[in-house]
């Protein structure tokens, strides 16, 4: 296509086809000036201004953080620090001013102020203080997710004698492409532009993208390019010059779009388009670049931003949705320094994007919305993997679309009666020598959050709980603990003779695919022999914990020496095959992403479709509270509550009509998040439990017990209809369902020190994701 005399129309739809996804993305952001003096006298700028006597040079620490801390207050999740070029070259006060602050130079004092913002606030500093050496970029990495500095043009003649950067050394070139390629060679994830309208011609442009776009060929770093208008001010040299019209803008946008690698975002600032700034899509940006509900504009002060509702409104017009970023963009979070990262995790989602709610599982605060009838969309083919990836990228209506639809998978496929099961949870003992991550229940050496002593359930007691939920109506006992070293399998039938001895008419849901591995592996038996043993015991049926994630590249991080994606798959495929049924559970939002998600659900149905043996699906939100990985700054704080929304969803969808129902943890998400869940697909809610300690100790604000007569009432207040189940989906006898209403108090459970049982560590640990050790 020949750019410079294509017709404009053609040019912007061959733009928009390269629009990689349907969000159009901003960031909430502060303005930090932390200087206004400049060295530089660019022609059109009105932000540089000479120092003013009895005035401060400089923006205060504490001036500094309290801007910021307004901006947290207010949502933000990025402070834009914007400052002149080297003052302290040209102005003695600039000099002053640093040595009184106990700094050499302003990028030291950046430093410290960006420093301060990170470490008493969150939010997310980016920093544009021009032009820098290699040194400098290096030091104010340490401080910053991404830094920028807009190239502008690489044309040298708009530097000589009458242009708009002469007297300006910090605009040439040569100078600025340096430290865009310092920036590359160190990884920095960066923002650049061009200005348009500066005297520039069309051809000098397309030559300025050219060369932004070889260095991210060369360095891959470069997250965005803002293509910016020039704006005619009062009080400049450039006051009269013409400003280029919206058509002119809408070139350069396409152009952009065009020219530049596919991965690099293109960002046009609407405030300069005044009421015209919807049109700006219509070129191919996908980013507004930052709002501030704070802040002014500081560069551009008479031009204020469009407010997030008409934005939202503009995006929404033009059949895109609106999406709060962090100022990193999130293919390039893996290049922010590793003493930021963890501030970066804490604001994100899934996407890499910035978090839409405070919202996060365990947390008894309110939910931030509930799910709105909207059209369906169309889920009848079988979904792959790049359609579930594509489903959970879904926002706004389309999201409410994608929950709808699932609603009425749901509604088509199970009614509208809401299932639960009357159990007891018992986790025998909180020692466990595998290192995962996520868990802040497991004790012992290789722990990272010792809260409260290390325990072991004697047989007896475990007998008890049993007799005593039995005479509460319960007609499961969930058994599942941490492995403790000295645990064989014939521990495990143990247990299983125990319950059934006590309470033959008890279901004995128990044991993770880990502890079936780990039980035949000390006996040196083949799973299926191992299996069959625990099911003539009275084992009738397994939970799908252990599966977190099944994706190894993921597992390889949280849960290294846990079983592998084919291990898990295995154990539950044999159970299937000796008779035993199972569910399938996933772990989500702490390291992980919508790929894995997909890859997860699919590698479920795959097995459903092989075996056919799993009862239900359970998504389970991570719970980070006390969870050692996140602890670390390792991991985000939990699902966004949107996700939450659709991975129950989506569920549905996917492995639709092989798997017939979806369960959500009240434990996790609370009265309020059960009642959308419900309004998403979800037709199970799990066990009243009368005892859960995993999710309480990773920081879960809701309760241990929800009896029958609340949980039926739960679910009608969702305009549903309640019914008590047995573990495999059957009719409840009224006998046990009469023992269920109005039970006795729990009696305290004995939960001895694990120092008194007397246990002796075997010569080998079973670790199947590594090898023996």
């Amino acid at each position: 296509m020949d750019l410079l005399h294509a017709d404009l129309e053609e040019l912007c739809a061959e733009a928009r086809s390269r629009r990689r996804s349907p969000l159009v993305t901003y960031s909430p952001k502060v303005f930090v000036p932390l200087t206004k003096l400049c060295r530089d006298v660019c022609h059109y700028c009105t932000f540089a201004q000479p120092p003013t006597r009895g005035e401060r040079a400089y923006m205060s620490i504490d001036e500094v953080v309290d801007i910021a801390r307004a901006g947290a207050a207010a949502g933000c999740r990025e402070a834009l620090f914007t400052l002149g070029d080297k003052p302290e070259l040209r102005y003695r006060a600039a000099r002053d001013e640093l040595a009184a602050l106990g700094c050499a130079t302003t990028v030291e004092y950046l430093e410290q102020a960006a420093g301060a913002v990170l470490e008493e606030t969150g939010l997310l500093p980016h920093l544009n203080p021009g032009v820098l050496s290699r040194d400098e970029l290096e030091r104010l990495r340490r401080v910053s997710v991404s830094m920028g500095l807009m190239l502008e043009t690489s044309s040298v003649r708009l530097s000589e004698r009458g242009g708009p950067h002469f007297g300006s050394p910090d605009k040439l070139p040569i100078r600025r492409l340096e430290t865009i390629e310092f920036a590359g060679e160190l990884g920095i994830p960066f923002t650049t532009g061009i200005l348009v309208g500066i005297a520039e011609t069309r051809e000098e442009r397309i030559e300025s993208l050219l060369a932004i776009a070889e260095l991210q060929r060369r360095h891959g770093h470069i997250q965005e390019v803002i293509v910016q208008n020039f704006h005619a001010k009062p009080g400049t040299r450039m006051v009269d010059a013409p400003e280029p019209s919206l058509e002119e803008q809408l070139w350069s946008i396409a152009t952009a779009r065009l020219l530049l690698p596919d991965e690099v975002h293109v960002q046009a600032p609407p405030n300069l388009s005044f009421d015209e700034f919807p049109r700006l899509l219509d070129a191919g940006i996908d980013d507004w670049g930052g709002i501030s509900p704070v802040t002014i504009d500081h560069v551009n002060p008479e031009a204020p931003w469009p407010e997030l509702e008409r934005l939202g409104e503009a995006t929404r017009s033009r059949g895109l949705e609106l999406a709060p970023r962090l100022a990193v963009y999130p293919e390039h979070v893996g290049r922010v320094d590793e003493a930021v990262l963890p501030a970066v995790l804490r604001l994100s989602d899934s996407l890499g994007l910035a978090r839409e709610d405070e919202w996060c599982p365990g947390d008894a605060g309110s939910i931030p919305f509930m799910p709105r009838d909207a059209l369906p969309i169309d889920t009848r083919d079988e979904l792959g993997e790049e359609e579930l990836v594509r489903l959970f990228a879904a926002r706004g209506d389309e999201r409410n679309r994608v929950l709808s639809t699932a609603d009425v998978r749901r509604r088509e496929t199970v009614g509208d009666v809401v299932t639960y099961v009357v159990n007891r949870n018992v986790q025998y003992t909180n020692v466990c020598y595998f290192r995962c991550g996520f868990c802040a229940f497991s004790k012992g050496k290789l722990a990272a959050n010792l809260r409260g002593p290390a325990y072991l359930v004697p047989l007896e007691e475990i007998a008890r709980r049993a007799e005593e939920a039995w005479d509460r109506g319960a007609t499961e006992l969930c058994l599942q603990g941490g492995i403790h070293p000295s645990f064989t399998g014939e521990y495990y039938l143990d247990v299983v003779r125990t319950v059934k001895r006590a309470t033959p008419g008890m279901h004995v849901h128990a044991f993770s695919a880990l502890e079936i591995w780990q039980g035949a592996a000390t006996l040196g038996v083949p799973l299926e022999e191992y299996l069959a043993r625990l099911r003539d015991a009275g084992l009738a049926s397994l939970p799908g914990t252990a599966a977190e994630i099944l994706d190894d590249e993921v597992r390889r991080v949280i849960c290294p020496d846990k079983v592998t994606t084919a291990q898990w798959l295995t154990v539950h495929e044999t159970a299937h095959r000796v008779g035993l049924r199972s569910n399938a559970t996933i772990m989500f939002g702490h390291v992980e992403g919508p790929r894995a998600w997909a890859r997860h659900l699919l590698r479920v149905r795959e097995q459903q479709q092989q075996s056919g043996g799993f009862t239900e699906f359970v998504p389970l939100p991570f719970v980070h509270m006390e969870a050692p990985m996140y602890l670390k700054g390792k991991a985000r704080r939990g699902p966004t509550f949107g996700e939450v929304l659709l991975l129950h969803a989506v569920a549905r969808l996917a492995l639709h009509p092989h798997v017939t129902n979806v369960q959500a943890s009240w434990v996790k998400l609370g009265p309020d998040g059960v009642r959308a869940v419900l309004a998403a697909g979800v037709n199970d809610l799990g066990g009243t439990l009368m005892n859960e300690s995993i999710s309480r100790a990773a920081g879960a604000e809701f309760g241990q017990e929800l009896p029958p007569e609340q949980m039926e009432e739960l679910i009608r207040s969702s305009g549903r209809e309640p019914r008590q189940r047995t573990t495999l989906y059957g009719e409840v006898p009224e006998d046990r369902r009469r023992a269920s209403l109005d039970p006795a108090p729990l009696a305290e459970p004995l939960n001895p020190p694990v120092s008194d049982a007397g246990l002796e560590r075997p010569r080998l640990l079973v670790r199947p994701g590594l090898s023996y050790s």
